[in-house]
């Protein structure tokens, strides 16, 4: 584990966020809670707070406690693709009917590798097939046929799977234990369970990295590490253990037309461009900033400007009533960005 180091008397400074996870926590009815913030090489915030589930006995939330990150696991996603590109098994333009078992289904005419990365591919499953919602590159929407396209063209091109890239060229060199996929029928004591309504279906989406469904759990601790690697651009105690192209091609705008109104994304993730009302980024959090949301509310945000990483996780499947989950993640960035901002003053 890359030797970061707590500062307890620098965690005051960083109270306005711990305040506004937990009123979330709160807010959302959520069991347990955590929250991770380094900033300029050092972890200066670490909390825990709750417990795992709902349950009598349920076990409190701890460093190791791992948390279903739902859709922050593109991050994942969108580094393999990134690797995979960089080692030259295919480029960012391709064409995805060069990979797919019916290249002449008409929904894939004019759809590239760039736009299942950045959701401007315009596929939608519709009456159970797969059809096209617009001309790709011209409008945006978060769909989940690009994620099933991703993950079996780096299969079929690299011959490893995300999970295999993943364990090669990051857990393994870097020394994370509690990151991994796993089957929601299999949990083990340290996952926190995902509290939900009873009226609500248990939320069974799932990616297919290793051959089978599987759904991501990470420990916030891992998540903030993963997202401190990218701020620190692959470098690791020292050490390139990871090009410093693949973080770079993966956090930067790679949508198409990037003058349209619309999000801009990297490899999946969310890059902060210019303001916009649908924006997931805090109004203040500066451009080229980049964060990644899960259902689950979990998010991961990196603003390099301010040298900072921040994690927060929650277990709680959809929101509850009056919780406005825009409004919440906005406030939440720009108060991380205060927050920096503030401590970078008292150095």
């Amino acid at each position: 584990m890359n030797k970061l180091l707590l500062q307890d008397n620098d965690s005051s400074l960083f109270e306005d966020v711990y305040t506004h996870v937990k009123e979330s926590a709160e807010k959302l009815d959520s069991s347990g809670a955590a929250l991770i913030i380094i900033h300029n090489d050092k972890i200066v915030t670490e909390s825990y707070f709750g417990k795992q589930s709902n349950a009598k006995h349920a076990r409190d939330v701890k460093a190791d406690t791992q948390f279903h990150i739902a859709s922050v696991r593109k991050s994942y996603i969108g580094f393999a693709a990134a690797y995979a590109i960089h080692n030259g098994y295919f480029s960012i333009d391709d064409p995805i009917s060069r990979f797919v078992e019916d290249p002449y289904l008409p929904a894939y005419e004019g759809v590239t590798i760039r736009h299942l990365l950045t959701h401007t591919h315009g596929l939608i499953i519709a009456d159970g097939k797969l059809v096209s919602e617009y001309k790709p590159g011209e409008s945006w929407a978060y769909r989940g046929p690009s994620i099933e396209l991703l993950t079996s063209l780096i299969k079929k091109t690299t011959g490893k799977s995300v999970a295999d890239i993943l364990k090669e060229h990051v857990i393994e060199p870097v020394g994370f234990k509690s990151t991994e996929w796993i089957k929601m029928s299999q949990p083990h004591t340290k996952i926190a369970a995902t509290i939900r309504d009873g009226d609500n279906p248990i939320w069974t989406e799932t990616d297919v990295v290793d051959g089978s469904g599987m759904n991501m759990y990470v420990s916030a601790k891992e998540l903030a590490m993963w997202g401190y690697l990218h701020l620190a651009e692959g470098k690791w105690e020292g050490k390139q253990v990871i090009p410093r192209e693949i973080i770079q091609m993966a956090t930067s705008i790679q949508t198409p037309d990037p003058s349209l109104p619309i999000h801009k994304n990297g490899f999946l993730w969310f890059v902060k461009d210019t303001n916009h009302t649908f924006n997931q980024i805090g109004d203040i959090v500066p451009k080229g900033s980049y964060q990644l949301l899960g259902y689950t509310k979990v998010a991961l945000l990196v603003i390099p400007e301010e040298n900072v990483v921040e994690v927060r996780m929650f277990n709680r499947y959809v929101s509850t009533e009056g919780y406005d989950y825009l409004k919440d993640i906005r406030s939440f960035g720009d108060t991380v960005y205060k927050c920096s901002i503030k401590e970078s003053r008292t150095q």
